[in-house]
């Protein structure tokens, strides 16, 4: 007997190597905006180091946390370093992306932080 495939966790269907379709429609725009000269050095699944791992005093070692960006980049008309998420409006109130967002921007001030 045959499994039936689980459906994705935010019911989102994987595009061309993106996770959801509307993050493919963004890579295509971003890849535009880059070949017009707006931004440069785009990048995506950018990881940023948000906890370090450390070793507690009972001497387990604890996991660091990351957060992957799916896109980053600079803007030029914003002259600004550019951290860009694309989230579901459901995947914008979780509780660790909420987190996460936000230890982001404390660790990383110098970027400017966009949700699409």
């Amino acid at each position: 007997m045959f499994k039936k495939k689980k459906p994705n966790k935010y019911r989102n269907i994987k595009v061309g190597g993106y996770d959801s379709k509307k993050e493919a429609r963004r890579a295509v725009e971003l890849k535009m905006l880059e070949r017009t000269g707006l931004i440069k050095s785009l990048e995506e699944q950018v990881p940023f180091i948000l906890v370090q791992s450390f070793k507690g005093k009972d001497g387990i070692t604890e996991r660091g946390v990351k957060y992957y960006a799916d896109f980053v980049y600079y803007d030029v008309e914003k002259k600004s370093l550019v951290i860009e998420d694309v989230k579901s409006d459901i995947t914008k109130k979780k509780p660790e992306y909420v987190i996460k967002r936000k230890l982001v921007k404390k660790s990383y001030p110098d970027y400017l932080f966009i949700e699409t």
